[in-house]
């Protein structure tokens, strides 16, 4: 007797027939495509912008704190492996969860995760807006929110290999800038400006404590956030399922790499440390000031504009059409409303999908520019629903190969994803209470959706899996 289509291992020509599916989206990306698309999504100059806050929750030890994110989400990118080599289709951890688990588990592993996806093109748009505002004063935030969108949704709208392309170039553009500071920046330190050269931002014996340290992770973690999307993109890869998870592996290694290199750099040209450690970073310009110790004026102008255009155009491009796909592949198992599962007959994207993302970005963008509190509020749902999902992330891979199928892999399908899972929890637990507050008034909601799906006997079930308990 042939496998169950649930157990087998997707190979290199198998796709979502296997599950029950027809294959509707374009499969034209390589295995590049998806690291570009992974890179993009967490933004190579991400610490740009929260150098500042990770610099005083690590005390000093930036670079520490990038060292050891990285090494922490790896464990959940092995998990992220291993899950899109079983089920190679989009959905991310609604599908793993629920094919892994149970459906109705994949159905809140979905919602919990909508915190992340559909919230955090929002918060992206309002960053790069404000930031753009700050350059450009006479642009009110609303309308750069609105440009921002609309130039975002025509590119998603174009299809995806338009929008690889588009993030090709953006990859390009933005390690260009880096490039300009590391360089820059070194040859300032060289020269004595700053200071001067010191490894403190990997080992400081004065300011260490692993608790200061796992505090700092915990901020630095999120800019790790995005290499996930890359299986967003599965039913698009048109190579073996493989790729994806070693798009995975390759894009956080790379960023974090590029995180390390470039942090280490601003903490040698941090202009007043002492202060920077004993009051932070409320305005979110620590690293434009570092950059202006290393070339003046013109670097810090370039450094903040391009923060400002990688959030609001290249990151947000990327987000967008990860979102889209989530509310693609829970509308096509009917956990979300049909009409978000119509795919584009010429560009073969999720059409309805992606301008519903346009429209909820447009409308939380708009009211969250006019709260004062409106960045951190967005951020603090974002991080809650990704690390929550991670963690149903980790049970799904346990319970599907070492529980369900007796797997005797135990490094990869027990001991790696409870090591992740126990990172993810420290840092879930350690999250701020609006956070948890926010993030578990969601869970409730979708907890009370599912009791109302399960009394009127419209029980979540994907497909193939229609008889399973």
């Amino acid at each position: 007797m042939s496998e169950p289509a649930e157990v087998r291992r997707a190979g290199s020509h198998e796709g979502v027939e296997q599950f029950g599916y027809k294959q509707e989206l374009q499969r034209s990306l390589t295995f590049t495509d998806l690291l570009v698309y992974g890179l993009i999504f967490m933004v190579p100059i991400a610490p740009f912008g929260i150098f500042g806050s990770v610099y005083q929750g690590s005390g000093g030890m930036v670079a520490l704190a990038y060292v050891i994110g990285m090494v922490a989400m790896m464990f959940t990118a092995n998990s992220y492996a291993q899950m899109v080599d079983a089920f190679p289709m989009a959905g991310s951890v609604y599908t793993y969860a629920g094919r892994g688990i149970r459906p109705w588990v994949g159905f809140l592993a979905g919602w919990v995760i909508m915190l992340d996806y559909v919230l955090v093109p929002g918060l992206l748009y309002l960053v790069a807006s404000v930031a753009m505002n700050s350059i450009v004063p006479a642009v009110p935030v609303w309308i750069w929110i609105i440009l921002f969108i609309v130039l975002n949704t025509a590119v998603n709208y174009m299809g995806i290999e338009m929008t690889a392309r588009v993030n090709k170039i953006m990859l390009i553009a933005e390690l260009i800038v880096l490039a300009i500071f590391i360089v820059i920046g070194l040859v300032a330190v060289a020269q004595g400006r700053g200071n001067g050269f010191s490894l403190d931002a990997f080992y400081n014996p004065e300011t260490f404590t692993w608790g200061v340290i796992l505090g700092a992770v915990s901020i630095a973690v999120l800019s790790f956030l995005g290499f996930d999307g890359i299986s967003m993109l599965a039913e698009e890869n048109k190579q073996e399922s493989r790729q994806i998870g070693r798009a995975m592996v390759a894009a956080l290694l790379l960023a974090g790499a590029l995180f390390i290199a470039q942090t280490w750099v601003a903490s040698m040209l941090v202009p007043d440390s002492d202060t920077l450690l004993a009051e932070g970073d409320p305005g979110g310009t620590a690293f434009y000031d570092a950059a202006a110790v290393a070339g003046g004026g013109w670097l810090a102008f370039l450094t903040a504009l391009a923060t400002a255009i990688a959030w609001g155009f290249a990151n947000s491009l990327a987000a967008q059409a990860a979102t889209s796909r989530l509310l693609y592949a829970m509308a096509r198992d009917g956990e979300l409303p049909r009409f978000l599962a119509k795919v584009h007959r010429k560009h073969r994207v999720p059409v309805n999908a992606t301008f519903v993302a346009a429209g909820v970005s447009l409308i939380l963008g708009l009211y969250m520019s006019t709260r004062d509190d409106g960045i951190p509020l967005l951020s603090t749902l974002v991080n809650f629903g990704a690390m929550t999902a991670f963690l149903v992330l980790h049970a799904a891979v346990v319970n599907h190969f070492v529980v369900r199928n007796r797997s005797t892999d135990y490094l990869r399908h027990l001991v790696m994803p409870i090591i992740g899972f126990a990172i993810l929890l420290f840092v879930v637990i350690n999250a701020s209470i609006a956070a948890q507050t926010l993030g578990l008034i969601w869970a409730g909601i979708g907890v009370v959706i599912l009791v109302v799906l399960k009394a009127t006997k419209r029980e979540p079930q994907l497909a193939g899996m229609e008889h399973q308990p």
